[in-house]
């Protein structure tokens, strides 16, 4: 159906489009998960991390710039479900304009606290349309999934920098 370059090519434009969305949203000064409103006596219950906003605490069980960065990186796809307790997103399938006959689905998973390389799995799933209008599974190399998880590093770091720059 589609030669393995043209394949290549769609796979790199999805993660470009991934990382140009992640970029466009480091201009922004809001963070788009805010802790919860403070209670009348005062304390604040934060969702997203600790008061010393290093994203290892809270009532989340997952680091809080691995999950804001996880969910900025797949902003182009449509979410099937977001579990912030679990560290768990699973996006719905996505078709790009360019090939309407492949499909992609993404599902990251938030390891632990840490902010670190092996406390994030992204496993990205590619389907192709056959002529009846069936789906089906197709490969999709290791390299894409390592490029998901470079961006969500990347905007990670990114988040976590822009905190420690906001507190000093």
């Amino acid at each position: 159906m589609f030669g393995a370059d043209r394949r290549k090519r769609m796979i790199v434009h999805a993660v470009a489009v991934g990382l140009g969305l992640t970029l466009a949203a480091c201009g922004s000064s809001k963070s788009t998960f805010q802790g919860a409103p403070e209670h009348a006596g005062g304390a604040g219950l934060s969702l997203f991390g600790n008061s010393k906003g290093d994203g290892t605490e809270g009532a989340v069980a997952v680091n809080a710039y691995l999950w804001r960065a996880s969910l900025d990186t797949v902003a182009f796809m449509p979410l099937a479900s977001a579990d912030p307790f679990g560290g768990v997103i699973i996006t719905d399938w996505f078709a790009p304009a360019e090939t309407p006959d492949e499909r992609f689905k993404v599902n990251v998973y938030i390891l632990g606290r840490a902010l670190r390389a092996d406390g994030l799995k992204v496993s990205v799933f590619r389907q192709t349309r056959a002529g009846q209008g069936a789906w089906s599974d197709a490969t999709v190399g290791p390299e894409v999934a390592i490029q998901f998880e470079d961006a969500v590093l990347t905007r990670a770091r990114q988040l976590r920098l822009q905190a420690v720059n906001e507190k000093g």
